[in-house]
């Protein structure tokens, strides 16, 4: 399966090469030799113009470095400048790259590294998508949009010529090679245009939005755990026992329409630049940090919490919910139950990441509903996807697998920070 998915991906550029070649250039030898209607100067000058366009926007759309995170980075520290013991705990770290993650970023799986700003990585290109490369991405998916509709109106043009003279006898119009090249061009040509405009037209909804591909998957799996949370009075069950608050969070990145398209673009104002094959991409000291809209509470991060993101407690609770502290005769003896304890987290920590953070929802939760009870009806009416998010997908049967996105990271370790580092952000935190 791997060499199969390997064997592919090296494939992609060079079928996506062929195709463009094909559609740009044998397009053209058809024209030129279909007498009815020969190809016009313009229309020369206008396809070879696209097709220029097209090559230089897919090749820096599979070129360019699509970014990566500085090695120690670390948030900018006057943006909270007393956190919560809860706020430390929930930055984002990826166990991949054992470093912290920066908003909106990533570890996707085919690149072996966390992107900024990662919106997916697309196999058409065999290179992330993100806060580098989108501005080639959607560049090159409005000129091939924009030259496939040009090529198909010259194609069905020379069809409806075709159609028009059918009862004239054959040595009068085109041979039958030219009639099945003329059918394919037709065939191949509608279908890419009209694949790549939907894909065009959400990728457009996405950038006037300013929500990635996986932010958007993100916002409808947040919406199905707020409709979870509401049977259960807002709460909804995380490791060890503890009670999850689940309430509705608003994205906060979506900053206005303009503003959201200028931040997509790299930043630029100029509306002509948007267009420009050869613009420069974005700045390589941006894509760490990025505005967010007053709708929530400027401490909160994105994306909401999970009960199957949320890290075990790290020591055992009483049956009175209060910690104990025994008593040691000596410095020597604490030292020793305290390293005693920390290897017992450690293997707790590790059958815990193994079993029970990937138990799925609905095994978790059915001691809390009963088959048969009211709860169980309105929940089966209303839920039609009451898995875990091991196994989660949205409306249209997607995972974040599917995106490029390292599951494993991406789930079960990205809060999962060492405590060293913990304690050493907190110092610094005091310090200030």
């Amino acid at each position: 399966m791997l060499c199969k998915g390997l064997v592919l991906s090296q494939l992609a550029i060079p079928v996506v090469s062929l195709l463009i070649g094909f559609l740009a250039y044998t397009s053209q030898y058809f024209f030129l030799h279909f007498q009815q209607a020969p190809l016009q100067k313009n229309e020369a000058w206008w396809l070879n113009i696209l097709a220029t366009c097209i090559w230089i926007c897919y090749y820096r759309a599979c070129t360019v470095d699509p970014g990566h995170i500085p090695k120690n980075w670390k948030p900018a520290d006057g943006k909270q400048p007393h956190p919560s013991q809860e706020d430390i705990g929930r930055q984002r770290w990826c166990r991949r790259c054992e470093a912290l993650k920066p908003p909106r970023a990533h570890h996707c799986k085919k690149c072996g590294r966390c992107i900024p700003k990662m919106d997916h990585h697309c196999p058409w290109t065999s290179n992330c998508v993100s806060h580098f490369t989108f501005p080639h991405f959607i560049r090159f998916l409005f000129y091939t949009v924009f030259g496939t509709g040009y090529l198909g109106t010259l194609l069905f043009r020379r069809a409806s010529i075709v159609w028009a003279d059918r009862n004239l006898p054959g040595y009068l119009g085109p041979s039958l090679s030219q009639l099945v090249h003329l059918f394919i061009l037709i065939v191949v040509n509608s279908f890419i245009c009209f694949a790549l405009f939907i894909l065009f037209v959400r990728t457009v909804w996405s950038l006037g939005s300013n929500v990635t591909t996986i932010e958007s998957w993100e916002i409808e799996r947040h919406q199905t755990l707020v409709r979870r949370a509401r049977y259960f009075g807002g709460f909804l069950d995380g490791p060890g026992g503890v009670k999850i608050r689940i309430k509705k969070q608003e994205f906060p990145y979506d900053i206005g329409i303009w503003a959201n398209i200028k931040a997509g673009m790299g930043g630029s104002r100029n509306i002509l630049g948007w267009f420009w094959p050869l613009a420069a991409s974005p700045d390589r000291s941006t894509g760490l940090v990025y505005e967010v809209n007053e709708f929530e509470d400027p401490g909160l991060s994105w994306p909401p919490p999970d009960p199957d993101r949320i890290p075990r407690p790290t020591r055992p609770v009483g049956d009175d919910g209060a910690f104990t502290m025994p008593q040691y005769s000596s410095a020597r003896e604490q030292l020793e139950a305290f390293n005693q304890r920390q290897q017992e987290d450690l293997q707790r920590r590790r059958v815990y990441s193994q079993v029970q953070r990937r138990r799925r929802f609905h095994e978790r939760l059915e001691h809390q509903v009963e088959p048969g009870s009211d709860s169980a009806e309105t929940w089966s009416e209303n839920d039609d996807s009451a898995e875990g998010e091991e196994s989660w997908r949205n409306s249209e049967g997607e995972r974040l697998g599917d995106f490029g996105v390292d599951e494993e990271a991406e789930f079960y370790d990205e809060e999962d920070i060492p405590l060293g580092v913990l304690v050493e952000r907190r110092g610094n935190r005091f310090k200030e």
